[in-house]
């Protein structure tokens, strides 16, 4: 073609490449297509407007469902939708493989997707290969259903949060697999960090970002969208303010995908990639689906631990603080809830003081492992405690208390219930125990030599049943040394035993253990539970068929004694991005830095950092043309607390200390830092620079 002459038609052009055209209006359902494109299709080579069913005839069924799939995510993310089609003739045999690329478009009046895009021949790369890897082959496609399929298997086992981000780093992308992951949540206005892998220790210490950060994740919360970033050049030029807290892992590729469940966006995944990647539309959508699988889960897990929580606090309220020892004695006890459904059931104890400075140790196991059973155990508790401080005798209590829940009862015959228990009156200075019981296992005597003997006792119905039952008492003494146990039946029958090899299993540990009275506590309900199979994924079943109540009284027996020393407190960070034209968050700045410090032992420290950090934002805003990034962080360590404010910014002018005059209006920022800082710097960030200081915690206002 000679220079100046017109160029030629676009149609002749995509025909003398072997392209065709195709336009799809999902809303009417026809897809009109060229010569070129009709006779790729299969059809004769002539323009003509085709049904759905039609096109979708002439395609393999697996691809079809992929250009769905590849529209919906180029829709959602504004990029171009591209796969690989296989055609398939009458005999259905794959006759050619051909590559569609259309600009997608989303009509929200008539709910429809708009198409126009082109088709092109090509080889279908070997297996194995770069092009294989990047297209939607036949060999690719069935691995990553392959690994679609187990991750959401996974993932749908996991029962916990941290189950879940377990699964989620030990995931094998096909053909590309991140090196670093990380899950962020979103806690009021904040971006935190849910749980990591791949990154140096400490990298999840607590922090809050605020969602207004420039940092993608945060964006992506915002947004709804995700970002993906193929570079480290692309990473720093879109995001150059927190581009430094990604510098430092080495990584060349990320992907920020929203993490969105029930219509909520709930956090986001990081998956970050230790090569480049250049995030075609198939790794896109096999991160996308990862994501929903992965949101899904973490939504499952979280309110599954929130009912856990909520049950066992309810359940926490209705038991005992031991408190202070007794004089002389000591006493264990331990509660485990039952395995599944809402953790809440009808096992209780208690340690009740009485009028005449004696004590008596509940417990009790009402029908059942429901919020009825627990609402019925915690009026029944109340009720024994009414009894016990009015001083009657251990049957008295008891009578009372089965007429009691046998009115309840009566009050509602549809949901009858009755109670088994154990009532022991101590007293701590000669041991005598006298024990009155209903329907309840006996009492298990530790012997000082570490024989293990069952105390039979008289006993009468469960709670509830008659309410003019007698229950007679049994008197015994604990001698020096001696330890009794009294348990529900959960901790005897759990894992198919029966009440006499129950005891058999127990009676093993009971004279074989060496250690302290809370170490033998623990041992006990190990050995009901064995491995800890309820924490784990896998075909192990839970072994929390029952509730567990135990409690142990020793007589002149020690605990262990031995307080260990709690850990340090972990790094508490804040994060906040303050623009050039938003120097009102200068003010936000200050608030959560005064939040950060919230037990801080200096007020005077507190007022000081909030001065000096004021004086460094200002400076940004006022000498530099550049957005600020504030990064603050209160550390522990053998010495004591420490507060480190870094703000970084882009500008390229280092700060000097100046000595301004008396008049001066300016100048005395860095004064300031000098005289109320411990240590501070000035360290040059490439292109930018961050001014740091620390203040330790003492009751002193200044360095010096």
């Amino acid at each position: 073609m000679r220079t100046g002459e017109p160029l030629p038609a676009v149609e002749d052009v995509l025909a003398t490449l072997g392209t065709g055209l195709w336009h799809w209006d999902t809303a009417t359902g026809l897809v009109t297509v060229d010569a070129v494109a009709a006779r790729l299709l299969g059809l004769p080579a002539a323009q003509a407007t085709l049904t759905e069913a039609q096109v979708r005839a002439r395609l393999h069924p697996v691809d079809w469902n992929e250009i769905t799939g590849v529209v919906r995510l180029a829709v959602a993310e504004g990029t171009l939708a591209e796969v690989r089609i296989r055609i398939m003739d009458d005999h259905k045999h794959v006759v050619r493989v051909v590559r569609s690329r259309s600009k997608p478009s989303f009509d929200s009046v008539r709910r429809a997707y708009v198409l126009t895009g082109t088709l092109q021949e090509v080889t279908d790369p070997m297996p194995g290969t770069p092009a294989g890897r990047r297209a939607v082959t036949g060999d690719w496609r069935r691995s990553r259903e392959a690994f679609l399929l187990d991750a959401g298997r996974a993932l749908a086992e996991a029962r916990s949060t941290q189950e879940v981000l377990r699964v989620a780093a030990n995931l094998s992308m096909p053909g590309f697999s991140p090196d670093g992951l990380a899950v962020f949540g979103v806690e009021g206005a904040h971006l935190t960090i849910i749980g990591h892998h791949g990154h140096e220790p400490g990298a999840d210490n607590p922090f809050y970002m605020p969602l207004d950060t420039d940092y993608p994740a945060a964006e992506v919360v915002r947004t709804g969208r995700a970002v993906y970033l193929s570079s480290p050049e692309q990473y720093k030029a879109r995001y150059p303010l927190t581009w430094p807290l990604a510098q430092r892992f080495g990584r060349q590729s990320w992907a920020f995908l929203p993490l969105t469940a029930s219509g909520r966006t709930m956090g986001a995944w990081l998956a970050a990639f230790a090569y480049p990647v250049a995030f075609t539309p198939d790794e896109r959508s096999v991160l996308t689906t990862v994501a929903r699988m992965l949101a899904q889960a973490l939504s499952r897990a979280g309110t599954a631990e929130s009912e856990r929580a909520l049950s066992e606090g309810l359940q926490r309220t209705m038991l005992p603080k031991l408190g202070a020892g007794i004089p002389g004695m000591s006493i264990a006890a331990r509660y485990v809830p039952t395995g599944g459904g809402l953790q809440v059931g009808g096992d209780w104890y208690d340690v009740i003081p009485l009028p005449n400075g004696r004590f008596a140790m509940v417990i009790g196991d009402v029908q059942g492992h429901d919020v009825r059973a627990a609402g019925l155990m915690g009026q029944l508790r109340i009720a024994l405690r009414a009894y016990s401080s009015e001083g009657h005798r251990p049957d008295a209590v008891l009578s009372r208390a089965s007429r009691f829940l046998h009115g309840i009862n009566e009050a509602d015959p549809a949901e009858l219930r009755f109670a088994t228990c154990l009532y022991v009156e101590v007293d701590p200075v000669s041991g005598v125990l006298e024990v009155a019981r209903a329907g309840h296992p006996d009492p298990v005597i530790r012997m000082a030599d570490g024989t293990v003997l069952a105390r039979p006792t008289a006993g009468g119905l469960p709670l509830g049943i008659d309410p003019d039952a007698d229950y007679p008492t049994t008197r015994f003494v604990l001698e020096s040394g001696e330890t009794v146990l009294i348990c529900t039946d959960g901790l005897i029958e759990t894992g198919g035993h029966d009440l006499e090899s129950g005891w058999q299993r127990l009676r093993a540990l009971l004279e074989g253990h060496k250690g302290t009275q809370e170490e033998l506590a623990d041992a006990l309900v190990q050995a009901v539970h064995g491995p800890s199979s309820h924490h784990t994924t896998g075909p192990l079943a839970d072994r929390r068929e029952d509730d567990i109540a135990m409690m142990l009284l020793s007589r002149e027996g020690e605990g262990c004694g031995c307080g260990a020393e709690s850990a340090p407190p972990p790094a508490r960070r804040t994060m906040l991005t303050v623009a050039q034209a938003e120097p009102e968050r200068v003010s936000v700045a200050r608030q959560q830095l005064r939040e950060l410090l919230h037990d801080w032992s200096s007020p005077d420290q507190v007022d000081s950092a909030v001065l000096l950090l004021s004086e460094v934002l200002t400076n940004v805003l006022v000498h530099t043309d550049t957005d600020a990034l504030l990064l603050a962080e209160v550390t522990g360590g053998d010495d004591g607390r420490r507060i480190r404010i870094e703000v970084t910014d882009a500008g390229d002018d280092l700060p000097h200390v100046r000595r301004p005059g008396e008049l001066a209006s300016s100048g005395r920022g860095l004064v300031l830092i000098e005289l109320l800082a411990h240590t501070w710097g000035v360290a040059p960030r490439g292109r930018g620079k961050s001014i740091w200081f620390e203040l330790y915690e003492t009751e002193e206002t200044g360095a010096g």
